[in-house]
């Protein structure tokens, strides 16, 4: 399996799929039909920078300047996020 954050991946939100900020639930969310994602605050700084033109590389770059945090560290959550989500048919790599 191929490192996404090595690679010049485009993450995107797939159709119907969207980062939003629940007031009810006080909480960052990704909407999905019949569907909710809850997400911790890693997931949403993460998730902010999705934009379908981005690529993993330069998420991983923005966030470790950011954070002032390892690059490699930052990829590693990255990678783990983005596959998951991918995995559950929010996003596509």
């Amino acid at each position: 399996m191929t490192a996404i954050a090595a690679v010049d991946t485009v993450p995107a939100f797939n159709r119907g799929f969207r980062l939003r900020h629940d007031p009810v639930r006080q909480a960052w969310v990704v909407l999905a039909p019949e569907r909710l994602f809850l997400l911790d605050e890693p997931a949403v700084e993460i998730l902010k920078l999705v934009d379908g033109v981005r690529s993993v590389p330069a998420i991983v770059d923005a966030l470790a300047i950011r954070y002032d945090a390892p690059r490699e560290a930052i990829a590693a959550d990255v990678e783990a996020m983005l596959r998951d989500l991918a995995d559950k048919g929010a996003i596509r790599l």
